[in-house]
C-alpha cells in the first residue's frame, strides 16, 4: 500500500522553491545581459536537476525497503552523470559561431546552465550553503568578469 510521507513531500516542495530562487538569480543576470537563455531557462534547469536527484534518491530508498540488506545495489551518482550529459546537450544548443565566423558565442551561457544544474544538485542533497555560495560566486563571475574582460581587452 502506498504511504505518503508528507514531511518529505513538503521538504521537496521547499527545495523546489529554493531552486527557483537560486536558479532565478543567475537567470536574471543572463536575461538582463540579453543572452539566449534567461530567467525561465535557468530556473527550469535548476529545478529539474534538483527534482531528478531527489526523485532518484527516493526511488533508491523505496526500492531498498523491498530487498534484503545488501541485495540492492544503486549508484545515485549515475543520476548526476546523466544530468551533466543532458544539460551539456542543452548548453550545446546555445553555442554558435558569430557572424564573422572567427569566434564562438554562447559558451558562457552553456557553462552557466551547467552551473545552474549543479546548484540544483546541491539543493537536492541538502547542501544549501554550497548552493547559495556557488550562486553568489556565479553571479560575481557573470557580472564582474565580463566588465574586466572589456577593460583588459581580453575579448
Amino acid at each position: 500500500m502506498l504511504q505518503i510521507n508528507y514531511l518529505e513531500e513538503l521538504q521537496i516542495l521547499l527545495q523546489a522553491l529554493v531552486a527557483v530562487v537560486l536558479g532565478g538569480i543567475l537567470g536574471w543576470e543572463r536575461e538582463a545581459a540579453g543572452k539566449i537563455a534567461g530567467f525561465r531557462t535557468y530556473v527550469l534547469v535548476c529545478l529539474a536537476a534538483m527534482l531528478f536527484v531527489r526523485l532518484g534518491l527516493a526511488l533508491i530508498g523505496d526500492a531498498a525497503a523491498h530487498f534484503p540488506s545488501g541485495a540492492l545495489r544503486a549508484d545515485p551518482t549515475r543520476t548526476i552523470e546523466a544530468l551533466a550529459v543532458g544539460i551539456s546537450f542543452i548548453g550545446a544548443g546555445a553555442i554558435f559561431r558569430d557572424r564573422s565566423g572567427t569566434g564562438m558565442q554562447g559558451l558562457t551561457t552553456a557553462a552557466g546552465l551547467l552551473a545552474a544544474a549543479t546548484i540544483g544538485v546541491a539543493i537536492a542533497i541538502n547542501r544549501y550553503i554550497v548552493a547559495c555560495g556557488i550562486t553568489l560566486i556565479g553571479l560575481v563571475v557573470l557580472r564582474t568578469f565580463a566588465y574586466l574582460e572589456r577593460r583588459l581587452k581580453l575579448k
